[in-house]
């Protein structure tokens, strides 16, 4: 009946309905809903308010000021409220003004990665990079778990990226990191997530952050370490394996370090193989037969054999080889040879027993 303007009404009256009956009952809803997300962020520094989760009542008259809570929100049901903007915000019913007012990470997504980029941003002002070993931690925050799975994020993102510039099908971007965070995560350290073992990549970095000081480039092992790395050991690994490396790894290093390739005298000799042991020693053992008539070869004999080109003096040299001890081996392990090394050395008076 107040509502039938046809009879003259008091404007009090009139303003008084239309803000109790009208306005409240969902505005009202919405700032306490404000008010109540705000001491929560106040009490608890984030907005990861519990579903069930309701503003303290107060109980038997006594008032809930203590806490931190207004009597005028007992019972708010903070958690649903949060929940139900959450999903309002999802399908896209929020108002903007709404959203920049609340000013909440509208997923529990958000959050974690929020406090992952806030940890990886400290520990890369402490560190110089973002190059985190996997055992890295920062106040409690495992950063360098954080950066192993978000790299994996990346490289996933940019193998579906790959495969949509090639026109094939992508069924799904789940678990592929944003473009967004990705240029976060660049704007800290741009060598975060290298295409190579993140291993070298800080190994790298530490190098030419020591050669930037002033330090001289280490080339033994022990004799630079930084953040557990042996520098030296490093610059030589890659200096034995630089044929190795990638063409970028190459350049790289020769024009950013100044470290190329070890020379040939001053990499080391290659191991001789099993295979390659073995045929030696029995070369020697046919020189022996060849020259005695028999392979009855005393236990401490050692033959001497001339490996290389016979024409070229320069290129031979002269191997000393325990051939009888290598014999009385061969006796003794006959029931694990094959039947082509059996035969072998029965042709050159093997004696089996």
């Amino acid at each position: 009946m107040l509502l039938k303007f046809s009879t003259p009404r008091d404007p009090a009256a009139l303003a008084a309905f239309i803000r109790l009956r009208v306005l409240n009952s969902k505005h009202e809803h919405w700032r306490r809903g404000i008010e109540a997300a705000s001491l929560y962020h106040r009490l608890h520094g984030d907005l990861r308010v519990p579903f069930t989760f309701r503003i303290p009542a107060r109980e038997k008259g006594q008032e809930v000021q203590g806490e931190g809570w207004p009597a005028a929100l007992a019972s708010f049901p903070l958690g649903q409220w949060i929940a139900d903007n959450r999903r309002f915000y999802a399908r896209g019913d929020m108002d903007p003004e709404r959203v920049e007012k609340l000013g909440m990470a509208w997923s529990h997504h958000d959050v974690a990665w929020g406090e992952g980029l806030t940890a990886a941003r400290g520990w890369a002002a402490e560190n110089g990079h973002l190059l985190a070993p996997l055992d890295a931690v920062l106040q409690g925050a495992t950063v360098g778990i954080w950066l192993k799975n978000t790299r994996a994020a990346a490289r996933r993102a940019t193998e579906l990226e790959q495969r949509q510039a090639e026109g094939l099908p992508v069924a799904s971007w789940a678990g592929a990191l944003s473009t967004e965070r990705r240029e976060q995560l660049e704007d800290i350290d741009p060598s975060w997530c290298p295409v190579w073992p993140m291993e070298w990549q800080r190994a790298f970095h530490l190098v030419r952050q020591h050669l930037d000081e002033g330090g001289t480039l280490p080339l033994m092992a022990g004799e630079v370490v930084r953040q557990g790395e042996d520098l030296g050991r490093w610059v030589r690994a890659q200096r034995l394996g630089f044929d190795k490396l990638s063409s970028v790894q190459q350049w790289m290093c020769e024009h950013v370090l100044g470290l190329t390739s070890a020379t040939k005298e001053e990499k080391p000799k290659p191991r001789t193989s099993q295979a390659a042991k073995w045929a030696m020693h029995y070369t020697a053992a046919r020189q022996f037969y060849e020259r005695e008539g028999h392979l009855t070869v005393p236990r401490n004999h050692v033959e001497t054999l001339v490996l290389g080109d016979g024409e070229k003096v320069q290129e031979r040299r002269e191997v000393s080889l325990k051939l009888g001890a290598w014999v009385g081996n061969q006796r003794t392990r006959a029931a694990s040879f094959s039947p082509e090394r059996l035969e072998q050395l029965s042709a050159i008076g093997m004696r089996w027993a």
